[in-house]
């Protein structure tokens, strides 16, 4: 019964209250210390997982680009002296605009030539088909008729010396004289014959059909010299951009020098130049997304339609193992799916091509 008593007395003997200040002792001190030693094997634990996961990915391969588009060189096709480029660089301009303007004095100065002498070729066309004149018909018809008094003339006074002379009464020499004198007669009238007959009959066929082609051959030269001045003004053949003006008002420029720089912004599409054994799956058709910097980092989804050798090697990746063969580069043309107006020639685009993949 004591052993009992003093047992229980024991029991409920309350522990001493802390001193004023002072805070609980914690209940389970080995928990206390667990908690730290978890942290820190989860953090070590992450840390590990995530140096095994950039240790064993694969090593990302990024591809840049760069946008381009059609390009027009615009030359004249004539020399001359810039007068007038009434176009700034970065201005839309419309099919047929004007680019550049020529000035050329010698060729303006050939076209006042060629005119007249086309002036020249209209009258002698005109006075062949009208014909002789009445007055030059009348004089030839006189000059014919004066031939054939003096032929008269002359036949009389042969024979009258022929008749002398058979007499006795004229010497010989008097009869040769008249003989010539007859002669000269006849053959001045047989070309006063042949003016007449030509004044009345006109020019011949051969002759309009060279007046005709000295007309024709007038025209001809005005119209080369008129396609030479049509080409002092230099057109655009597109609507496009002005990308790049080459001269300036006051250059003088040669035939095939380009004036003006023009880009189709309707035709623009993302440049790669890959190495062979990065296209390989690679085929027209396939699509993917591109990275643009320029446009706040856009996605653009595009779609491969050219897939073209170089003709060149890539010198700086060679496949020394296999027999020191160089790998090839490849050009790629990928263009948008979806028009971006913002997209401009020379932007970068960049895609990870190994995600692509």
């Amino acid at each position: 019964m004591d052993v009992q008593a003093s047992g229980n007395e024991n029991q409920s003997t309350p522990e001493p209250a802390p001193a004023p200040g002072q805070e609980n002792p914690p209940a389970n001190p080995h928990a206390a210390t667990r908690t730290p030693a978890i942290i820190v094997g989860v953090i070590a634990a992450i840390i590990i997982a995530l140096s095994i996961y950039y240790l064993l990915r694969p090593e990302p391969l990024l591809v840049q680009g760069e946008v381009d588009a059609t390009r027009l060189d615009i030359a004249a096709r004539v020399d001359g002296r810039v007068k007038e480029i009434p176009v700034e660089r970065g201005q839309n301009v419309t099919a047929g605009a004007v680019l550049v303007r020529i000035d050329n004095p010698e060729t303006l100065a050939k076209q006042d030539q060629m005119r007249a002498a086309k002036a020249v070729a209209d009258a002698q066309l005109a006075n062949v088909l009208v014909g002789t004149r009445a007055e030059t018909i009348a004089a030839r018809k006189a000059e014919m008729e004066r031939a054939e008094a003096a032929q008269v003339l002359a036949q009389k006074t042969f024979d009258r010396a022929k008749t002398l002379t058979e007499q006795g009464n004229a010497p010989q020499a008097r009869l040769d004289q008249t003989t010539d004198a007859l002669h000269e007669a006849e053959r001045g009238l047989d070309q006063a014959k042949s003016a007449y007959e030509q004044a009345v009959n006109g020019y011949t066929k051969e002759e309009r059909a060279i007046a005709k082609a000295n007309v024709e051959k007038a025209e001809a030269d005005i119209q080369s010299v008129k396609s030479v001045i049509d080409q002092l003004a230099v057109y655009a053949p597109i609507a496009s951009q002005v990308y790049q003006r080459n001269v300036e008002p006051g250059e003088y420029v040669s035939p095939g020098v380009p004036l003006v720089t023009l880009i189709d912004l309707g035709d623009l599409w993302i440049h790669f130049d890959l190495r062979e054994d990065l296209v390989k799956g690679l085929k027209v058709g396939d699509r993917f997304d591109v990275r643009i910097p320029a446009l706040d980092d856009r996605h653009v989804t595009v779609e491969v339609k050219l897939i073209a050798t170089k003709g060149e090697y890539a010198s700086w990746r060679a496949t020394r193992a296999t027999g020191d063969f160089d790998l090839r580069t490849f050009s790629i043309r990928a263009y948008p799916v979806q028009p971006v107006p913002e997209l401009r020639p020379g932007m970068s685009a960049y895609l990870d091509w190994r995600s692509r993949q």
